[in-house]
């Protein structure tokens, strides 16, 4: 499947549309593996005391029992967050406890790891439920058992 297909595809201006709502599903809450899909460079607005800063809004695929549900989750590239961006590189294996790491944002997508996924009301409709990342676990790499591949 390419990845168009798998993401969908632009719509024209003037194309026709039949597709309702999914009834959107979160996942219950509680430790799941991720594969992150993608990300985006962004820029958060500033709030409290952070100033406007480089963010990289990270959508993390969240994998469930029978079925797949993408979580977006932001990183404010600032040095008072910096702990929340060493325990996203260190989830996916990139860094390694108290080592310095320049980051290297190229190369997280199809990265695998595991998180803690919590469940939140939503902002305009507090009657439905949100997922979010509350905590990336530190990676760990699969160990060796004889005879499985």
């Amino acid at each position: 499947m390419s990845m168009n297909e798998e993401n969908g595809r632009e719509l024209g201006w003037d194309d026709t549309i039949t597709k309702d709502s999914d009834n959107f599903e979160p996942v219950p809450a509680g430790d799941y593996d991720f594969t992150i899909d993608h990300y985006e460079r962004s820029r958060s607005k500033g709030e409290g005391k952070l100033p406007p800063c480089n963010m990289a809004v990270v959508y993390f695929v969240i994998h469930d029992r029978d079925r797949e549900v993408t979580v977006r989750e932001n990183f404010v590239l600032h040095s008072s967050l910096e702990w929340k961006l060493s325990e996203l590189f260190r989830s996916i294996g990139m860094k390694k406890e108290g080592e310095p790491l320049r980051m290297n944002w190229a190369d997280i997508p199809g990265k695998k790891g595991k998180a803690k996924v919590g469940l939140k009301p939503g902002l305009k409709d507090p009657n439905k439920q949100f997922n979010y990342i509350e905590k990336l676990y530190p990676y760990e790499a699969p160990k060796f058992q004889p005879g499985r591949f």
